[in-house]
């Protein structure tokens, strides 16, 4: 196992300088010049401008930026915004509870409903309810994120004012950021209606990011099932006579579920891309939409510390799911 879990750690080190250059690269052919967006409309003297170009270091070549920037980021430093000044670090961690907090709940709504979906579908294959369940999770897998978020928001916060437009929580509460995740502050506060103020905030956001996930997951468990119950021992465990719940859900489900983890780790990709959208549509202060207010602002820390921070949240899922792997089927762990 040891060994197997060095080579896929070994795989770490191309992908964290690709991911470096990309990002390194990425804000530098976006159209706009960072020192101008920073002066807004005061304007500079050229004498000024060059100053500053000097001083955040873009009249050296690209390659020595790029230099400094590997340089820093392997010893820990990811710099500080242009605009508040506070290192990349202490922001990142700051807002990061916000979208962990949208994205757990978002992944838990995917598996709770699509793990079922997908078996029952796969077990009354080929009848309505499996042509209806794979109908729907298509249209879930189609439907545009901002599209679908907007829709919700006409019709649960607007005609039927059930839920909240935009936040985290109610302005009228207010109490120490303990963990960063407001269902747990807003519990520990013990403010009446601050914890029910908070799931209802929350709500929307989660089903929204949730939509593309549980699709996913579906449609995988109900592929990933019909090629199990196909397979020899499930036909005799049915001719034992076990019963068809422990057949379904125990042996056939267990087989099946490797591809599903793969699909549940790769979610985590889509849920923080797709946080983008969400919490900038919910104004849900979060790393997604900090992201995207930072590259109107040209903000070159922020996005390549963000970009950066984030694609190694993601190699660091993957490796967990290739962990899993060797888990779940030992055979693995000798390729």
């Amino acid at each position: 196992m040891l060994r197997y879990f060095l080579a896929r750690l070994a795989t770490f080190v191309p992908t964290f300088l690709g991911v470096t250059l990309i990002s390194f690269a990425f804000i530098r052919v976006l159209p706009g010049d960072p020192i101008i967006v920073m002066a807004g409309e005061r304007g500079l003297s050229e004498e000024r401008y060059q100053a500053l170009r000097d001083q955040y270091g873009f009249n050296d070549p690209l390659l020595v930026q790029f230099w400094n920037y590997l340089t820093g980021v392997m010893q820990g430093d990811l710099g500080q915004s242009f605009v508040t000044k506070k290192p990349v670090w202490d922001e990142f961690f700051a807002l990061f509870p916000a979208t962990l907090e949208l994205s757990i709940c978002a992944i838990i709504i995917a598996i709770l409903l699509g793990l079922p979906a997908g078996v029952i579908a796969a077990v009354y294959r080929g009848k309505l309810f499996d042509r209806a369940l794979m109908s729907t999770a298509l249209v879930g897998y189609s439907m545009p994120i901002f599209w679908w978020a907007l829709l919700l928001i006409i019709v649960f916060s607007g005609n039927l004012g059930w839920t909240p437009v935009s936040g985290r929580i109610d302005l009228l509460y207010y109490f120490d950021n303990v963990t960063g995740f407001m269902l747990i502050d807003s519990a520990l506060s013990g403010q009446d209606g601050a914890f029910w103020s908070a799931i209802r905030h929350l709500i929307l956001p989660s089903i929204v990011l949730a939509t593309i996930p549980l699709a996913v997951i579906a449609r995988q468990t109900r592929s990933a099932m019909l090629e199990v119950l196909s397979e020899d021992y499930i036909r005799t465990a049915r001719a034992k006579g076990l019963p068809p719940a422990r057949v379904n859900g125990l042996h056939a489900l267990r087989n099946a579920m490797i591809p599903v983890i793969t699909v549940i780790g790769l979610s985590v990709g889509t849920l923080l891309a797709g946080a983008i959208l969400t919490e900038t549509i919910f104004s849900w202060p979060g790393i997604g939409k900090w992201m995207v207010d930072s590259i109107f602002r040209r903000d070159y820390p922020v996005v390549q510390g963000g970009l950066l921070l984030i694609a190694v949240l993601v190699m660091l899922v993957n490796l967990t799911v290739d962990l899993l792997y060797g888990l779940i089927n030992p055979k693995i762990r000798k390729r």
